[in-house]
């Protein structure tokens, strides 16, 4: 039998987790390192020198300040490791990493105010608090900050650890997945399948299933990805297990589920049949309360920022081009009513009646998402504020009306929304937003079937973390606009 190659680099990159461990032990160096700059800094700022809290008891005791702020290092240090924060299945990417970090703190200070409480212990409340800010805020800076240095390392090749997918015909999805998602972790060296794969994205085929075996003792995977437990069975799949397990490997088996996320999975194990049930998405109730609460204090807060760079936009528009400086176009928002979105003008007046013709020429008319590229309408000040998004910083007036959200599916013209299928009229079961999840992901370049398979995305998938990501994404955007932005 013919043994498969693959690049020593590809393996050395990431086998048996070596590079997660070295990132785990590094996340362990800069936490210690938060929580003593934290708590030294609250013990400093707050108490003076020479200070003392009473332990009540037999005998009250006085114990100082300085020796309260290292057991707290020592026990805040503790509860990390044990809401396994640091665990290599979780950083790196998505949002469990940063609810571990805010598990922990809040577990830790919890359980000093209640024994603080209980033993009488008068403890400065200045302190705490100083100390949880700081502490908290710095560890989600720090694990952000690790993230990026490790983005950058997994762009370069490395930092990933080697995997082999397992499955049928449809494994080439995975894979795509996969090596289309930064941050995995994962690399696929190959793929073992008895079916022909559909775009397989280039993944070396390793033979069929009866090869599985040699291929993991040739090639040592750091995990094995099973895409269809059917092509195993029951008895080979434990059996499976068993092996990895002997080797110091991981297996992953996928649901089959596309497009829906993690927090809408739940594992509700019957007897030895592990089932998954799968919640709806539905924004109402107290999540329509707290994203309503958001837009409502986000939308007020932007403004105030924004102000002067709204009131130059404005003076810019006016001066520079006849018209007015705002614009009033009627789109199509939540539940199909429609309403009139508010712009800074960035083209020439009556633009719109120019619009038919110049979609028709560059062959896009029968496209629902209206853009044209080197749009000749775009004024010079226009083409500069639409870079920049500046155009987009009247809708927030919108958000306050309550006709589009801070995040959502971008608000469509009725003549696009008239080339809707059933499929994309499920983007009005939200209201339109301001940004949204396929304006972060491409923004002018995306084909339509990507923006609308994004747009469904983010509302079968809707978190309030998840528009705050968004968010933050949106800000990164804007600041470093590339060429997809016009």
């Amino acid at each position: 039998m013919t043994a498969i190659m693959v690049p020593a680099r590809d393996l050395a990159s990431g086998n048996r987790g070596t590079w997660r461990r070295g990132y785990a032990r590094n996340l362990a160096v800069t936490d210690t390192v938060v929580l003593t700059t934290a708590t030294v800094g609250a013990d400093l700022l707050w108490t003076p020198m020479g200070s003392t809290v009473v332990l009540t008891g037999g005998m009250p005791t006085p114990v100082p300040y300085w020796l309260v702020s290292l057991a707290l290092i020592g026990v805040w240090a503790v509860a990390l490791g044990l809401f396994a924060s640091r665990d290599q299945r979780v950083v790196g990417s998505g949002t469990i990493e940063y609810r571990r970090l805010g598990e922990a703190t809040v577990f830790v200070f919890g359980a000093i105010a209640i024994g603080s409480y209980v033993g009488a212990v008068e403890l400065g409340r200045a302190y705490l608090l100083t100390a949880f800010a700081i502490g908290l805020s710095g560890l989600v800076l720090t694990r952000w900050g690790w993230r990026q240095w490790l983005r950058r390392e997994q762009s370069a090749g490395r930092c990933l650890a080697p995997v082999i997918v397992v499955g049928d015909r449809t494994s080439g999805d995975a894979i795509g997945a996969i090596s289309a998602l930064p941050g995995s972790g994962y690399q696929v060296i190959g793929v073992v399948s008895d079916e022909q794969l559909v775009d397989p994205a280039g993944a070396l085929h390793l033979g069929g299933l009866a090869h599985l075996e040699t291929r993991i003792a040739e090639l040592q995977p750091h995990a094995i990805i099973v895409t269809s437990v059917g092509v195993l069975g029951q008895d080979r799949m434990q059996q499976l297990g068993r092996t990895l397990a002997q080797r110091g490997a991981e297996l992953i088996v996928t649901p089959g589920l596309v497009g829906v996320g993690g927090p809408r999975i739940h594992a509700r194990p019957l007897a030895d049949l592990p089932l998954l049930q799968l919640d709806y998405p539905e924004l109402v109730g107290a999540k329509a309360v707290m994203k309503r609460l958001v837009d409502i204090l986000g939308a007020l807060a932007l403004i105030l920022l924004a102000l002067p760079v709204m009131l130059a936009a404005a003076v810019a528009v006016a001066t520079t081009s006849p018209g007015g400086f705002l614009y009033r176009q009627e789109r199509v928002g939540r539940g199909g009513r429609p309403f009139f979105m508010l712009k800074f003008r960035s083209m020439r007046v009556d633009a719109d009646a120019e619009l038919a013709a110049l979609l028709a020429a560059q062959g896009t008319d029968g496209h629902p998402l209206f853009k044209v590229q080197s749009d000749p309408r775009v004024t010079k000040v226009g083409r500069f504020i639409r870079r920049y998004s500046i155009d987009e910083l009247p809708q927030f007036f919108n958000v306050l009306m309550g006709d589009m959200s801070l995040v959502g599916p971008r608000p469509q013209r009725p003549a696009e929304v008239a080339l809707y299928d059933e499929f994309a009229s499920r983007r009005h079961i939200v209201k339109p937003g301001v940004s949204g999840l396929w304006q972060v992901s491409g923004r002018s370049t995306l084909a339509w079937e990507d923006a609308i398979r994004l747009d469904l995305s983010y509302i079968d998938n809707w978190s309030l973390a998840g528009d705050i990501v968004i968010l933050w994404r949106t800000v990164r955007a804007v600041m470093r606009p590339g060429a997809e932005a016009y």
